[in-house]
């Protein structure tokens, strides 16, 4: 960068103010919040995050130093939160990823849900290897739920991979069936309350003799 286009030592300064204004801020309405998810700490926040990313950017540009904050990226950072002070009702939106890493135990653990149905038995129903991984994973997923399958992915032949939960805040329950078709169109970052995910990236960033799990992420 040339000298021309680098900040002043005044405008560095003035950054460094900034974020001593935006600390003070913080930490009172940390002090004076109303409850887990009082507004006006969410807003304080954020405007900590921006306060101390300018004069993170700013210090390094005068003087090529950075700070030892760690500013979390727009991709990685939920918007302010946007839904009802008292949410009525909460939406609760999960992913998670598995690899199938081990075919052979997955059909062999369908197969044997299949064999302890009696009905499918008598009915003639083709075996599960017959239908392969796709039809062991209609019988596995639809014996066991989402949880139990989490717990014992090991069990079916599974690898987790990354997952997410978002606890999102609603006016009211929808009607029964309204969403069905399209669970997850309506999602919107604005209005998740907390939110915790769990990824082998957080593993690469922890010290070695930190625990292995993910850390969950929410709002602060």
């Amino acid at each position: 960068m040339s000298d021309a286009a680098q900040p002043t030592a005044a405008e560095v300064r003035a950054a460094a103010d900034a974020v001593k204004s935006a600390l003070d801020r913080h930490l009172q309405a940390v002090e004076r919040r109303t409850g887990d998810d009082d507004p006006a700490v969410y807003d304080a926040f954020n405007a900590l995050a921006a306060a101390a990313e300018v004069y993170d950017e700013l210090l390094y540009d005068r003087y090529d130093e950075v700070t030892p904050f760690e500013i979390p990226g727009a991709e990685d950072s939920l918007p302010p939160y946007e839904g009802p002070e008292e949410p009525h009702a909460v939406s609760v939106l999960i992913r998670r990823d598995y690899a199938v890493a081990e075919p052979a135990r997955l059909l062999a653990q369908a197969q044997r849900l299949a064999d302890l149905d009696p009905d499918a038995a008598d009915a003639g129903v083709p075996t599960v290897a017959d239908g392969g991984v796709h039809a062991a994973l209609g019988v596995v997923f639809g014996e066991y739920e989402a949880d139990e399958i989490a717990s014992r992915h090991t069990e079916f032949g599974l690898e987790e991979g990354d997952s997410t939960l978002w606890v999102s805040a609603i006016d009211e329950l929808p009607d029964p069936g309204d969403w069905l078709g399209s669970p997850f169109e309506d999602a919107d970052p604005a209005l998740v309350v907390c939110r915790f995910d769990v990824s082998a990236v957080f593993d690469e960033e922890d010290e070695p003799d930190e625990d292995a799990a993910g850390p969950a992420t929410g709002r602060p």
